[in-house]
This record gives structure tokens, sequence and C-alpha cells, in this order.
């Protein structure tokens, strides 16, 4: 994995970093308890959080992170559903 990250991919790393903390803080658990949930080291899991570190994972630690803390990945992301402001592509 590449270790450039864009600027706007730079900044929904820290806010997924962002929300990952403050759900896991909501819940009760400390960095070492989700990092055993969700079978990561906590120094991975510290970095994750970390708004001045920035450091791409993959998405089975996403999901691994969100069956830990459980929610849904979407949940993470700020995914809304449904798309009310997709517009359809007419053919």
């Amino acid at each position: 994995m590449s270790e450039n990250i864009g600027f706007d991919n730079r900044d929904r790393f820290i806010e997924l970093g962002i929300t990952i903390s403050a759900i896991r803080k909501m819940k009760g658990l400390s960095q070492e308890e989700l990092a055993i949930r969700a079978n990561i080291s906590r120094s991975h899991l510290s970095s994750i959080e970390a708004p001045n570190i920035v450091r791409p994972f993959s998405l089975e630690v996403l999901y691994n992170i969100a069956d830990a803390l459980d929610v849904s990945a979407g949940d993470l992301l700020n995914i809304k559903f449904p798309f009310s402001d997709v517009k359809k592509e007419s053919k």
C-alpha cells in the first residue's frame, strides 16, 4: 500500500480515525481492548486514531474495527442511506 496519500484522502483518514476514537470512548473501551477485539496491535490502532499521523490501512482492518465496535463500516465512514442526493443517469 502506498504511503503517499493525496490531500483529500489524508483528511478522510484523519476524520475516520477521529470517528473510531470517539465511538471507542463512547463504548468505554481502551485502545488495548479494541485492538484485541479487532485483532490488530494497539500501536496500529493508536496510529489510526492519531490526527497527526496518517497511516493508510486495509478494508479488512476497517471491518475488524467496525465489528469490534458493533457498528457498520458505513457508520465509521459516515455513509448515509438512501442516497437521495444521487441523480439517476438517463440512458
